[in-house]
Parts: structure tokens; C-alpha cells; sequence
């Protein structure tokens, strides 16, 4: 029989691989592994349980034991993993896509996310959708309407006034003040 880990701060294939370490160094046999969560055959109880977690937590992760905090961090792996690992849009809205991936009702995730997250699942998007952007304007791969398109946007003017809004600056004025000399994520703060 398998069992599934909820496991927070898991947002890229690094984190993936991480996650996947520990969890062997802690014999744990996984089915499967994605972000946020872990599948996995066999029994993890009482002191195996407490050694996985602060192995975990050695590494930045943190083992979910809540129910809601469950269901928050796969919101947000479902978001991140289509915001920033995806290479085509989202060919449905997102409350749809959260509806079916998680099997709840879009008002109550909506309104679980906000009372603990302090910002709705609309907002936490397009933030996601920001860094995107903002990374790939870095990058230099894509024009404007290619990014657009790649991420769901209905227009450039769409992305454009969204992206001044939450900036302050137009997608052209960011791409000309970034330097070469940039901070890794885990560098910032």
C-alpha cells in the first residue's frame, strides 16, 4: 500500500532530486515524486518519521502533517510547476485546473489559501507569472508577444500593463537596468 509525504518549499527539479536524497538516505521507498509531494510503498512511523523530517528540514524542506497545509502547498506546486516549468500555456483557467488536479471545490481552495497565505490563489499567480516574465527577459530567448503567448496572456498589452502595474516599470525599462552581474535567487536578502 502506498502513502503519500507532503513536503513544503519544493519548487524545482533540484528541490525534486533533494527531496529524493534524503528520502533514500532515510530508506524510504518512493513510488513516485513530484513537487510538493512524495509517493511511497511500505511504513514511515514514529522515529523514522521524526528523523526523515529533520533531515528534511536540513535542507529547507518541511514535512506536512496538516491537512490544509496539504492542500496550500499543492496549490502552489501545481501553480509553480505550470508557471515555471511548462512550456506552453494553461489551455483552461486555473480554477478550473486546481478544481480537477486537487479535487475540492475552487471557492473553498480559494478561501483556504487566503485565510493562511494573507493573498488570494489570483494574486500568488501572478506573482508567479512576474518572476517569469522577469527571467525571461533576463534570459534574452523570447520577444515579448512569444512570452505573452507562453504564458497565458491575451495580448503583449495585456502582459505590458500588468507587468508596470506590479513593477512600476514597463517590460523594455527592467530588461535595459538588469546587469550581468546579477543575484541568484538564493543569494537575495
Amino acid at each position: 500500500m502506498s502513502q503519500k509525504l507532503y513536503i513544503k518549499n519544493m519548487v524545482c527539479d533540484r528541490c525534486i532530486e533533494a527531496v529524493k536524497e534524503e528520502l533514500n538516505k532515510n530508506n524510504v521507498k518512493i513510488a513516485s515524486i513530484k513537487l510538493g509531494e512524495a509517493e511511497f510503498s511500505g511504513d514511515l512511523t514514529g522515529e523514522a518519521r521524526n528523523q526523515l523530517s529533520k533531515s528534511l528540514k536540513d535542507r529547507g524542506f518541511e514535512l506536512l502533517e496538516d491537512k490544509n497545509s496539504q492542500i496550500i502547498e499543492s496549490i502552489k506546486g501545481l501553480i509553480i510547476k505550470q508557471i515555471h516549468h511548462k512550456n506552453e500555456p494553461l489551455h483552461t483557467n486555473y480554477s478550473t485546473y486546481l478544481e480537477k488536479e486537487i479535487g475540492k471545490d475552487y471557492n473553498s481552495l480559494s478561501g483556504l489559501f487566503s485565510s493562511v497565505e494573507g493573498v488570494t490563489i489570483e494574486r500568488f499567480i501572478i506573482l508567479q507569472k512576474l518572476e517569469k516574465i522577469k527571467e525571461l527577459l533576463i534570459y534574452d530567448e523570447f520577444n515579448l508577444s512569444q512570452i505573452a503567448n507562453r504564458l497565458g496572456y491575451s495580448s503583449v498589452q495585456h502582459l505590458s500593463n500588468q507587468f508596470k502595474k506590479n513593477t512600476g516599470m514597463t517590460p523594455s525599462e527592467f530588461k535595459k537596468m538588469q546587469s550581468p552581474d546579477r543575484k541568484t535567487l538564493d543569494r537575495i536578502g
